[in-house]
């Protein structure tokens, strides 16, 4: 009888254990699983343990990192540049191309998100968000229909592409989809009470920081209407309360540089902004660099001493990405021809750079190796050496046609020219190594690199092109 007592303890004690572990004992097979162990049945979006992994070649932002570079040191140095494939989609593309786990991720002007076979061109997966705006219905601008423009993001913690579409209403809509399987987990309006949607244009890459991702907005061509440069962030699970900052000009001062904020090891952003409507009076904070905190504090900024007639003759720095640099300087230019070297930690108000230089006329987005710089110019790709110490020593320049946001791959930059044809350049001589032509492309079209491929996208579609 006491054996008998202790055997049934020891069972009973061991059921116990097994509920405690989550088991369930054989003898109870319809027992449910407790909800505490299933939680990933009440979440909405997928987990880090769904995401792919993100490997060193992936390019999951505008231009590969936060800080906007555009530079891949293990990329093969091609003798030719042939055309692998071409898929066509339903809209232009405007935006970059990101790859993720051999997945060519684009958005379009069609509104849509596609996943394309890094080695193919297959469509993996397409999802559309959203009806495009149509040109007839905004009050200018250039694009028609107006679609997704800014440069996507990819958050690996939560598996999710990011990007804002402009669809009918007109209005802005920031949605994060699966990366593997193009399913919709975040959507939520990102215009602001008070704010006229159709003057805003969202041209500028998203960024992702601190899990949280920053949208820029600017102006349609044309600089019409009641428009602001702004920035916007939201919670990458698309809940909370947006966090904003308003350009305090009574007009314009658009973020809308293609390669939208640059973000340091601190997770603070730095952007340059437009003109905006002052030309005379007290600095209005347009035709700058701004640094702002992670939560869309202004911390300090950079306007040119003649920031009034920069404004009056739409000469401003709105037009080039900064570039943060080795020891802590800030390179922009812009639509004026001159080049600033700015303290990151101290930009230095109204005329307070560290260095001016006349460098040239620029538009995109640059890249950079080390502390070389590569600048659009409007006259041609231009080689700028930065340092020793604050100075700007300018290099080679491109052939005059040669005005494309470029991108580095090993010893090699590539740039577009504006009729669609793709040069591959010596990164120390300058000269062209090799062409290809890729068709028609948006002016601010910049190069994807990944493993041997280089990607762009076009008025049509996307083609891959493999450097050999």
């Amino acid at each position: 009888m006491a054996r008998h007592t202790r055997y049934m303890i020891w069972v009973g004690n061991f059921a116990l254990l097994l509920v405690l572990l989550g088991c369930r004992s054989p003898s109870s097979p319809s027992q449910s699983t407790p909800a505490a162990i299933t939680p990933h049945a009440q979440s909405p979006t997928p987990t880090a343990s769904t995401a792919p992994p993100v490997n060193s070649s992936d390019w999951t932002t505008y231009h590969y990192d936060k800080s906007r570079t555009g530079y891949l040191a293990n990329e093969p140095d091609p003798q030719k540049l042939t055309r692998a494939w071409s898929t066509r989609l339903d809209g232009a593309v405007y935006a970059e191309p990101l790859v993720v786990g051999r997945r060519v991720i684009v958005a379009t002007e069609g509104d849509s998100l596609y996943s394309l076979d890094a080695s193919t061109g297959q469509v993996q997966w397409h999802t559309n968000v959203g009806k495009p705006v149509p040109l007839s219905q905004l009050p200018c601008g250039n694009i028609d229909p107006l679609g997704i423009t800014g440069t996507p993001v990819y958050d690996s913690g939560t598996g999710l592409v990011f990007a804002v579409a402009e669809v009918s209403g007109p209005a802005h809509m920031l949605v994060g989809v699966d990366v593997n399987t193009g399913k919709v987990k975040v959507r939520r309006p990102v215009d602001l009470a008070g704010m006229e949607p159709a003057p805003h244009q969202q041209r500028a890459a998203l960024a992702l920081s601190g899990g949280m991702v920053y949208i820029a907005y600017g102006g349609l061509l044309g600089d019409c209407g009641n428009y602001h440069g702004l920035v916007v962030a939201s919670r990458t699970d698309g809940q909370g309360p947006l966090l904003t900052y308003q350009v305090p000009t009574t007009r314009e001062g658009g973020i809308w540089a293609p390669p939208g904020p640059a973000v340091d090891a601190a997770g603070r952003l730095y952007v340059s902004v437009g003109n905006g409507e002052a030309t005379s009076g007290d600095w209005d904070h347009s035709d700058s660099v701004l640094r702002l905190s992670p939560t869309l504090q202004l911390e300090d900024g950079f306007a040119p001493q003649q920031w009034q007639q920069d404004n009056a003759s739409d000469a401003d720095l709105g037009s080039l990405g900064p570039m943060l640099l080795p020891g802590g300087l800030v390179y922009i230019s812009g639509k004026s021809g001159l080049g600033y070297l700015l303290h990151a930690n101290a930009l230095g108000g109204v005329g307070g750079q560290a260095l001016v230089k006349p460098v040239c006329t620029s538009f995109g987005g640059a890249a950079l190796v080390n502390s070389v710089l590569f600048v659009p110019c409007t006259d041609g790709l231009r080689q700028v050496q930065v340092g020793p110490g604050v100075s700007l020593t300018l290099g080679w320049q491109a052939p005059a046609q040669v005005t494309g946001s470029p991108v580095v791959g090993g010893h090699t930059v590539y740039s577009l020219d504006p009729g669609g044809t793709l040069y591959a350049l010596d990164i120390q001589s300058g000269n062209v190594r090799t062409t290809v032509s890729v068709g028609a492309t948006s002016r601010f079209a910049t190069p994807t690199l990944f493993e041997g491929r280089v990607f762009v996208g076009t008025v049509t579609g996307v083609v891959a092109i493999t450097a050999s």
